[in-house]
């Protein structure tokens, strides 16, 4: 059935029976019967037969989100045979949320020195949710999430609580204030992180009926993409002292806001599977990275 679903994916994605054949190396007509065994297995029409071309059905089109989690199942397991080899040598996989996998945690890996610890590293960077779910299914050593959902069955600790801060471009009408407040915040455009996010609840729950009063004009998940767009003058926006980090001397600059909305970063991994030393080591350089960082930008943001 492996090979039916397979060739049924490059139906969908290349709109051809004969091109789907061409990367198969194998017969049109190939391709027709396979798609035909998968109908009459699941007793549903998976295509529209039209003047000799296949138009995909609503099923068909339902099909393609299963077979594509399926095949990201078949590709992570690849990697882990693959990556196998290097357990000889050790090996350290960690699963991070954004804000802190896309740049921080390179930074990290550089301090733990990988070459002189002879560790093979492998970084999977993916929401709050799915970090749970890898470390959880034991795909992972350990996790760095949010606190966006609930993490109290593995085993955790707080890695950081910080107050955010408001990064602008260095040319912003308020790039020379010490201290934004609330009405200066309702003043300008507003760069803002997604309403699922904890920190955004947070700046909702403070301002009150005051919060539909903020001047939006950009909405992401990611910490990253609002320092990016400060950086090209789009507004500003409140993002954790990790994210910023990465910008500081490069066009922006970071403020504090006169109200406090924290920023969480949460450690976790499996119950009964204490971390080897190698990861105790690695969480060891991620702690003194994360302290050095946060005080820069606390320097940059009061000076």
């Amino acid at each position: 059935m492996h090979r039916e679903i397979e060739i049924f994916r490059l139906v969908m994605q290349t709109g051809s029976t004969k091109q789907a054949a061409e990367k198969l190396r194998i017969s049109q007509p190939a391709v027709s019967q396979a798609i035909r065994k998968l109908e009459e297995r699941a007793d549903v029409l998976l295509f529209h037969r039209v003047r000799g071309r296949l138009v995909p059905t609503r099923e068909a089109k339902a099909f393609l989100v299963d077979v594509y989690k399926y095949f990201i199942g078949i590709d992570t397991l690849t990697h882990k045979l693959h990556s196998l080899k290097q357990l000889n040598e050790g090996s350290i996989t960690v699963a991070s949320f954004p804000a802190l996998g896309n740049v921080f945690l390179p930074k990290v890996f550089k301090r733990f020195n990988m070459d002189k610890e002879n560790i093979f590293l492998s970084l999977k960077v993916l929401s709050s949710k799915e970090v749970y779910e890898q470390v959880s299914a034991g795909l992972a050593d350990f996790g760095l999430m949010a606190d966006e959902m609930p993490y109290e069955k593995l085993e955790h600790s707080h890695l950081f609580k910080e107050e955010g801060v408001l990064v602008m471009h260095q040319n912003h009408p308020l790039a020379k204030e010490k201290e934004v407040t609330i009405e200066q915040l309702l003043e300008y455009p507003f760069l803002s992180l997604s309403p699922e996010d904890s920190s955004q609840k947070q700046l909702s729950e403070v301002l009150g009926e005051r919060f539909n009063s903020l001047k939006v004009v950009a909405e992401t998940p990611y910490s990253l993409t609002i320092c990016v767009m400060a950086q090209q003058g789009l507004g500003m926006g409140l993002v954790s002292p990790i994210a910023a980090h990465h910008f500081l001397n490069s066009g922006i600059v970071v403020k504090p806001l006169e109200i406090k909305i924290n920023f969480s970063g949460i450690l976790v991994f499996r119950p009964g599977h204490p971390l080897s030393e190698a990861c105790q080591r690695l969480l060891k350089c991620l702690r003194i990275e994360l302290t050095e960082e946060i005080n820069e930008v606390k320097k940059a943001a009061f000076l």
